[in-house]
């Protein structure tokens, strides 16, 4: 057995001031009562809540102090995400990994803004992977990330055993979430961590689960701290014999006969999606998507543009969602 305990943190995010020091706080006590814990993760955007307004540069000041918290506690600590504003004027969904030593040894933007709602925040298109030494290989997404399966795809496919996805969801889709986070376990083979925040952060609901999707840990709507221990060896068996003896999917996606040709985007095989008109926010009354031979298209109906919905960012990692 490899065992390797991480410790998720649910906690209230407030949207109009720093939360940093309550998150330091809560380490102060996470060690305290837990001395054990290896690894801290926190939830989406924890540090400053879902305003982009907040976005800092990189480093800031903030990231020194987790810096100094993982050194002096010895753990790493992923202390979840922080919009980031570049030198080019963009801004990104970042995380980043510390080290037991205090340093920041790897760095991740969230690859699929939860659009139109979190319209005007740009995307990464780097994976994010980093090895514990004499434990295993870690990877990070961020909250929307999960919904699509490829960004797993890439990462397990390069070894990745634990994921790491830190959440804001503050919306009704949450159940879908639990259930995707179940999915990606036993689809994967490896062990799934979503952390949510509260209030401002998420409805909570925060989620750890194995890689025979059976769930280790389920918080409610409350603030939690919930350290579990992981048993690296369970994911290399399961890989090498199946889920309960049974599904080997990682080698049977590596053994596979058929090449998808969705993912050439000159093939032509995904033409169906271009017929679903833009990637905009939903607007009052529309009719997208419902046959023609619904009544008020018979009736001539006309969808007008509702006044823009501006971007305040809506409480759900997708940020103003996830």
């Amino acid at each position: 057995m490899t065992p390797f305990a991480i410790a998720g943190v649910q906690m209230h995010v407030a949207a109009l001031h720093s939360n940093v020091e309550a998150m330091r706080h809560r380490i102060d006590v996470l060690m305290a009562r837990f001395p054990w814990t290896q690894m801290v993760l926190f939830s989406e955007l924890a540090p400053y809540g879902p305003l982009d307004k907040f976005a800092q540069p990189f480093p800031n000041d903030a990231l020194y102090q987790f810096q100094e918290d993982a050194r002096r506690y010895g753990i790493w600590l992923i202390p979840g995400s922080m919009f980031e504003k570049t030198e080019d004027g963009r801004i990104l969904n970042t995380s980043v990994v510390i080290n037991p030593e205090g340093e920041i040894v790897a760095r991740y933007s969230k690859m699929f803004p939860f659009r139109p709602y979190e319209a005007g925040i740009s995307a990464g298109t780097e994976f994010c992977i980093f090895d514990v030494p004499d434990v295993g290989r870690f990877g990070l997404s961020i909250c929307y990330d999960i919904w699509f399966p490829e960004t797993t795809r890439q990462l397990t496919s390069q070894g990745v055993e634990v994921l790491l996805n830190p959440v804001l969801t503050g919306t009704t889709d949450r159940d879908a979430e639990l259930a995707i986070a179940r999915a990606t376990a036993a689809q994967f083979q490896c062990y799934v961590f979503a952390v949510n925040g509260l209030a401002a952060g998420g409805v909570g609901r925060s989620i750890v689960v194995d890689p025979a999707a059976t769930v280790l840990h389920q918080s409610a709507g409350q603030e939690d701290m919930f350290p579990i221990e992981v048993d690296m060896d369970m994911v290399r068996r399961q890989r090498e014999t199946g889920m309960k003896g049974l599904g080997q999917v990682l080698k049977s996606f590596r053994d596979r006969d058929v090449e998808f040709s969705v993912y050439d985007r000159t093939s032509g095989a995904d033409s169906y999606l271009h017929t679903l008109g833009p990637l905009e926010m939903p607007r009052k009354g529309s009719v997208r998507g419902i046959a023609a031979s619904d009544p008020r298209s018979a009736l001539g109906h006309v969808e007008r543009p509702d006044t823009p919905i501006q971007n305040f960012s809506v409480f759900h990692g997708k940020t103003g969602a996830d």
